[in-house]
C-alpha cells in the first residue's frame, strides 16, 4: 500500500508514502513520523500517525504560487477530509465531478485506487488535517438512512466518492477535538487511546451534523454571500477578546446586519453570538486543561473582564464550573 505525489512532471516524484501492512490488523501497532519541507518541494511539515485501521495526517505549508500536484494511491480508505486553511480542488476519473474544499469546510471522502491532480489554489499558507480509515472500522460507525445508505453501497461497489455533495462547515467542537489530536503530548499505549477516542467523536459530529443539515437551506444562499459568511465566522474565530458588535461584524465582511444574521443561522444553524460563545467556551476548556493559565487569565483571554461572568458562563455551558475542571 503506497501513495505517490508528483511534482508538475509527472516524471517528477515528490514524495512516496508506504503505508506499513500491519496498521490495518495489528491490535498493537503504533508509528509516528514526519516530513519535512524538502520533500514536499514546499516551505512547511506533514506528520503522520498510524495505528489499527487508522491513519492520521495533518500539516502546514507556504505556497509561493497556486500548486498543481499529481498522486495515485492504491489504498482503499474513507477520508475524513478538514480543510483548516487555504482552497483546494481535486480532479480525477474515479469521481463524476471536481471535489473542491474552502477553508473550514469538512467532508467524507471514500477512495479506492484513488488517481488524479489536486490543485492548491491560494499563494497563502494551507492547512489540511485528514484521518484515513480502513472500510473495516468506519463500517461500525456509519448509521442507516439514505444519504447513509448510498455511501455505504458504494463502499461495497468500490466506487470512489463523498458522502454529501455539499462541504459543511467545521464547528468549534470539531476544532477543539482537531486541535487536541495535534498537540496530544501522551506516548504509548495511553496516547492510541487518547487518538482513538477522539477519531470516533469526531466522526460522530461529522456523521451527526451532515444527517442533521439542511442542504437545501446550505444551496439556497448564493456563493458571494457564502464567502461573506465564512469571512465573518473566522473574524469569530480569531477575535476572542474584545468588543464586537453585530453592525461592525456586518461592515467588515461587506453585508448588513439583517442578512448577517439570517444567513449565519442558516448556514451554521445558530446565531452569531451563541457561536462565538462556543468558540469562546471550547478555547477557555482547552487552555484551562493545559493548566497553563489560571482562571483569571483564560477569562482575559476569551474576552470576559469579569471572571465571576466567565465562571458563571462557563458553567451554563458545560454544566461544572472552571474551578472543577482544573
Amino acid at each position: 500500500m503506497r501513495t505517490r505525489i508528483y511534482g508538475s512532471e509527472l516524471e517528477e516524484l515528490a514524495i512516496e508514502v508506504i503505508y506499513p501492512e500491519s496498521f490495518r490488523t495489528d491490535q498493537s501497532f503504533f508509528l509516528e513520523r514526519e516530513y519535512s519541507a524538502s520533500h514536499l518541494m514546499l516551505e512547511g511539515s506533514y506528520k503522520e500517525i498510524f495505528f489499527e485501521g487508522v491513519h492520521i495526517g495533518y500539516g502546514d505549508f507556504r505556497l509561493p504560487k497556486p500548486t498543481l500536484v499529481y498522486f495515485d494511491t492504491d489504498m482503499e480508505t474513507i477520508e475524513m477530509h478538514f480543510a483548516l486553511q487555504g482552497r483546494a480542488r481535486a480532479h480525477s476519473r474515479n469521481f463524476q465531478k471536481e471535489i473542491g474544499f474552502k477553508a473550514n469546510q469538512h467532508n467524507l471522502i471514500y477512495a479506492s485506487e484513488f488517481k488524479g491532480a489536486i490543485e492548491w489554489c491560494d499563494e497563502k499558507d494551507m492547512k489540511v488535517f485528514e484521518i484515513n480509515l480502513w472500510p473495516s472500522f468506519f463500517r461500525k460507525y456509519l448509521p442507516e438512512g439514505d444519504l447513509f445508505d448510498l455511501f455505504r453501497e458504494s463502499i461495497e461497489r468500490k466506487e470512489s466518492t463523498v458522502l454529501s455533495t455539499h462541504n459543511y462547515p467545521i464547528t468549534p467542537q470539531m476544532m477543539t477535538l482537531i486541535h487536541q489530536i495535534m498537540s496530544c503530548n501522551r506516548t504509548g499505549h495511553f496516547k492510541r487511546m487518547f487518538l482513538e477516542s477522539h477519531v470516533i467523536e469526531l466522526l460522530m459530529l461529522q456523521l451527526e451534523q451532515i444527517s442533521n443539515h439542511n442542504c437545501e437551506i446550505f444551496c439556497a444562499i448564493n456563493k458571494q454571500h457564502q464567502e461573506k459568511l465564512y469571512a465573518a465566522r473566522e473574524i469569530l474565530n480569531q477575535q476572542l477578546s474584545g468588543e464586537l458588535t453585530l453592525n461592525s461584524l456586518a461592515q467588515r465582511v461587506g453585508t448588513n446586519e439583517f442578512t448577517l444574521k439570517k444567513g449565519f443561522k442558516e448556514l451554521f444553524g445558530t446565531t452569531v453570538f451563541g457561536y462565538w460563545t462556543q468558540v469562546k467556551m471550547q478555547e477557555a476548556r482547552t487552555l484551562l486543561c493545559e493548566g497553563i493559565m489560571n482562571v483569571a487569565e483564560v477569562s482575559t483571554r476569551v474576552g470576559y473582564k469579569n471572571p465571576q461572568h466567565f465562571s458563571t458562563a462557563f458553567k451554563r455551558y458545560f454544566g461544572y464550573s472552571p474551578s472543577e475542571l482544573r
